[in-house]
């Protein structure tokens, strides 16, 4: 054999897979089709600017990623708990008082849903943290818009908050995800920040490569075949392994694995980045569009989150889309600069400098029935992790990279 263990993928999954097997002292090869490692976490600079592709932040509480990431290195900046909504002309905030009391008489006072509604997500809240993480698993699957109704959730407290605020987790806005992706990530939420690195998104991936042997990782090697335990490659190269470990999204795994890979569907995300000489939220929070109705779904000032992801003396305004848009980026600009103009007045944001617009096609993998893919091997020594495989987030794709790992070392 040529190698201990192939890894084909160097996205999160795929790294912590190769992280978890040089931790126990196994040897392993991440072949990257990429360019650079991340996957889908990925980041950019463009004039300056750091710009993620797509609009993504780490929950701190991640159990993954508090064994596998040192937080001090990556400098994480932090964002205010809860969020800001536009509703009737005016900015509103609704925080967690749990974390942050201060802000609970402003909250209370918000024309987003009555006291009783911010009462039940307090209670939703403690729901969503009793017993173990799997025991999210076992709870019955409804849609997340049929528990929030069965919490009694006023119609007003969904328009205006829940659904834009979730609607920008699930990257939908007709709550159809399974309620216990909803669970999930309230249990996380509540339980710490959510947070960015210093110097965007990717320096996860990268961080991640970097604690594993030099020569070890491999990028811009793209793998067209698995026959039995050789890897086939664009290049013409074959390798073999003792054990092949298939750590793509749902998509590509399909092709290379056609006869025991499922191809998942897909949300999709729209990300709009602009670069303003006034920030328009004042703070490192969200901005949900409260309204009902129009394309934006929030916006958030990254540089006042993190500052360093825009030139001094300039901030960049993250405006993520909702909703069926425009497939002309310049209609699509056009559209949001006006109903944004109508937020902030149209002036502030006609000076706003367009940097890039990002129109993600395979943003999130969609999994309904929710159930955790315990690590088996889907062919003789042929294993397949990633988010498509566990929950779609980043604690989903570095569980499912780790137990797969697990899995390879007990049979070793």
């Amino acid at each position: 054999m040529d190698h201990e263990t192939i890894i084909i993928g160097g996205g999160l999954s795929g790294l912590t897979c190769a992280r978890a097997l040089h931790a126990a002292g196994r040897r392993s090869v991440v072949l990257e089709a990429g360019d650079d490692v991340g996957g889908r976490v990925r980041s950019d600079t463009v004039d300056g600017f750091t710009l993620d592709r797509g609009f993504q932040v780490l929950l701190t509480s991640y159990p993954e990623a508090r064994q596998w990431l040192d937080y001090e290195s990556l400098d994480l900046q932090v964002m205010t708990p809860g969020a800001l909504v536009w509703r009737d002309g005016a900015q509103h905030r609704i925080s967690d008082p749990f974390r942050r009391p201060q802000d609970l008489p402003a909250t209370l006072r918000a024309p987003v849903g009555s006291w009783l509604d911010k009462a039940r997500i307090g209670w939703m809240r403690w729901q969503s943290q009793r017993g173990t993480l799997d025991n999210i698993f076992e709870r019955p699957e409804m849609t997340a818009l049929a528990l929030v109704q069965h919490y009694g959730f006023s119609e007003k407290m969904i328009e205006s908050f829940l659904r834009p605020w979730l609607g920008g987790i699930f990257l939908e806005t007709e709550l159809s995800t399974s309620s216990r992706m909803l669970e999930f990530v309230f249990r996380f939420f509540a339980d710490g920040d959510a947070a960015i690195p210093a110097a965007g998104m990717q320096a996860i991936p990268r961080q991640l490569a970097a604690g594993l042997p030099e020569d070890s990782v491999r990028c811009g090697v793209a793998v067209v075949a698995v026959e039995g335990k050789t890897i086939h490659l664009s290049s013409g190269e074959r390798l073999t392994g003792r054990h092949i470990v298939v750590a793509t999204d749902g998509a590509a795994a399909s092709r290379l694995l056609p006869e025991v890979v499922v191809a998942p569907s897909w949300r999709q995300a729209v990300t709009i980045y602009f670069a303003a000489a006034v920030s328009p939220v004042g703070e490192p929070t969200l901005l949900l569009n409260g309204t009902g109705s129009g394309c934006i779904g929030h916006i958030v000032d990254l540089s006042r989150v993190a500052p360093r992801y825009a030139p001094a003396g300039q901030s960049l305004v993250s405006l993520s889309v909702r909703g069926a848009v425009p497939e002309s980026d310049d209609e699509l600009v056009a559209l949001i600069r006006t109903e944004a103009g109508g937020w902030f007045g149209g002036a502030t944001v006609a000076a706003w400098r367009l940097l890039r617009v990002d129109r993600i096609r395979q943003a999130l993998p969609v999994r309904w029935p929710l159930v955790r893919s315990h690590p088996v091997p889907v062919r003789d020594g042929v294993w397949v992790c990633g988010d498509h495989r566990d929950t779609a987030s980043i604690q989903g794709a570095m569980q499912s990279g780790r137990e797969t790992a697990d899995a390879v070392i007990a049979l070793s």
